[in-house]
């Protein structure tokens, strides 16, 4: 299964502008936030929760929220993200692949999850 979200990071930016670190604290874990280095950034965690979500076919909320999902980056910068055993067991993911994007003001992210 294939997810894709594209967000303008704009959106992001004033986002953080206006709440700061509340902002980041509504999707992402401390863990998380520590990554965050820049708008950007940001912009494509957002995008990545979404199109995991939408990968498993549930968007976020009462099956899957934003912290239900958590990234990471690999010694090489490359980013991952785990997911609670429950979930896993739920839709029978075997595999996961996740690659961000951001370039001319907008950042993407496409999730492709491996089911039974």
């Amino acid at each position: 299964m294939i997810g894709v979200d594209i967000v303008v990071v704009e959106r992001i930016e004033n986002s953080l502008e206006k709440y700061g670190e509340r902002f980041l604290q509504r999707f992402l874990s401390e863990e998380e936030i520590v990554l965050v280095k820049n708008p950007q950034t940001a912009a494509g965690f957002w995008a990545a929760k979404e199109a995991i979500a939408k990968s498993l076919g549930t968007g976020i909320g009462s099956e899957l929220s934003f912290h239900d999902i958590r990234l990471s980056k690999t010694e090489k910068g490359a980013p991952y993200f785990t997911l609670p055993d429950g979930i896993v067991e739920r839709f029978a993911i075997q595999s996961t692949s996740l690659s961000i994007a951001h370039d001319g003001g907008f950042a993407i992210a496409v999730a492709a999850i491996e089911t039974r």
